[in-house]
C-alpha cells in the first residue's frame, strides 16, 4: 500500500541501480511501487537495467509486478524527456496542445510519453494532469494545465490516457478534486478551495469524471482543503468525505486512489508521518505516496491494523484493488 523512492527503502542517500542492497530490503518488506526521480534516471541503459532487476526483485518476491514509476507529464516536468542522455522528445506543455484544441494531439503526447517510458521499464505515469486552470494566477499548476475550459480538459485527459494504455502504461489522473483554481501551492503549505460540491461538479470534476467513466486505473487525490464540501480544513486526501463519498460513491470511481507525495507541506505541516498514513486509510485511500518517514508511517499502520483504528476489511479493499491492477500488467 505504498509507492516510495528507491531511497526510502534501501535507506542509501541516491540510488541508480537495483542490486543485491534492493533486493534485500524489497524482501523483507514488499512495497506495492516505486517512484523515480530525475537523480535515479542518468541514461537509457542504466535506467533500463536498474528497472529490470527491480522487477524481476518484485516478481521473485510477490509474483506480482511492482508499480515502477514516474512523473511524467511533458513539458516542466518531465524526469526522463528533461534529460538529454535519453534522447526522447519533451512533448511540451499541457498548455499549449490545449490551446491547439485538438484532442488527437494530447493522444500523440500520450503515446510520445507511453512509448518511451514502457522502454525503459516504466509502468505507472502520472499524469495527465486533469486540473482545470480557473486561476490565471495558480503557478503550482500554471502550464502543466489543458486550460480554462473544464469539457475540453476532460477530452484532453481521456485521448491522453488512451495513448499512454495504448503502450502498456498505466496513467493517474491529478490532482483530485482539482487544484487549478487555488492560488497556493501544496508543497509549501495548506491550500484552501473555496467552492461548493455543486460548483465543483461544474467544473472542477469534469475531466474527473470523465476519467473515471473511461475505466482509469489510477486517481491521485491532492492535498487542497475544501471546507464548504468536508466542514473543516482537512485535506481531500486524508478525508473519508472527498475520496469515499465523492470520488467513490458520487464519481462511481472502483479503482486505485493514491495521495500526491505525503512529504509535503500541506501535510507535514499538521501531520506526522503516521497520523497521515492512517488518516489517509480510513478515508479510503489505497495507496501512499512519499510518506516524509515511510518507518514511521509504516508502523502506523500495522498500529492501527492490530488496534482496531483501521478494520482488516479496509486493507483487504485496497489490496484487492491494488491486485487487480498488477494482474493487468502481466
Amino acid at each position: 500500500m505504498f509507492v516510495i523512492t528507491p531511497e526510502a527503502l534501501t535507506g542509501y542517500t541516491s540510488v541508480t541501480a537495483a542490486g543485491d542492497t534492493t533486493k534485500t530490503a524489497y524482501e523483507s518488506r514488499p512495497v506495492g511501487g516505486l517512484i523515480y526521480m530525475a537523480d535515479n534516471l542518468l541514461s537509457t541503459e542504466q535506467t533500463t537495467e536498474m528497472l529490470t532487476n527491480m522487477q524481476n526483485i518484485a516478481m521473485e518476491r510477490t509474483g506480482l509486478p511492482a508499480f515502477l514509476s514516474v512523473d511524467e507529464e511533458g513539458g516542466t516536468v518531465a524526469r526522463v524527456a528533461a534529460n538529454e542522455a535519453f534522447g526522447v522528445t519533451n512533448v511540451g506543455n499541457m498548455s499549449d496542445i490545449g490551446a491547439a484544441g485538438d484532442a488527437q494531439k494530447a493522444y500523440d503526447a500520450g503515446v510520445t510519453i507511453g512509448t518511451y517510458l514502457k522502454q525503459l521499464g516504466f509502468n505507472v505515469d502520472y499524469a495527465p494532469v486533469a486540473d482545470v486552470l480557473t486561476n490565471p494566477g495558480n503557478t503550482a499548476i500554471g502550464t502543466r494545465s489543458f486550460g480554462s475550459d473544464a469539457s475540453m480538459v476532460a477530452d484532453m485527459v481521456t485521448k491522453e490516457l488512451e495513448g499512454l494504455s495504448s503502450q502498456g502504461v498505466f496513467g493517474a489522473v491529478k490532482h483530485f478534486p482539482g487544484q487549478g483554481g487555488v492560488s497556493g501551492d501544496s508543497h509549501d503549505g495548506a491550500v484552501t478551495l473555496d467552492k461548493s460540491l455543486g460548483e465543483l461538479m461544474q467544473t472542477e470534476l469534469v475531466p474527473f469524471q470523465k476519467a473515471v467513466e473511461n475505466g482509469v486505473s489510477f486517481v491521485m487525490v491532492g492535498h487542497i482543503s475544501v471546507p464548504q464540501v468536508v466542514g473543516d480544513n482537512t485535506p481531500a486526501s486524508l478525508s473519508q468525505m472527498m475520496v469515499s463519498n465523492v470520488l467513490r460513491e458520487q464519481l462511481g470511481y472502483q479503482g486505485i486512489v493514491i495521495t500526491d507525495a505525503m512529504n509535503m507541506g500541506a501535510i507535514t505541516g499538521t501531520y506526522t508521518a503516521d497520523q497521515a498514513a492512517v488518516m489517509a486509510v480510513n478515508a479510503g485511500v489505497d495507496m501512499i505516496l512519499m510518506p516524509q518517514d515511510y518507518e514511521t508511517a509504516y508502523n502506523g499502520l500495522l498500529q492501527a491494523v492490530q488496534d482496531g483504528t483501521i478494520t482488516e476489511e479496509r486493507i483487504d479493499e485496497s489490496v484487492e484493488r491494488i491486485v487487480k491492477v498488477k494482474l493487468q500488467m502481466q
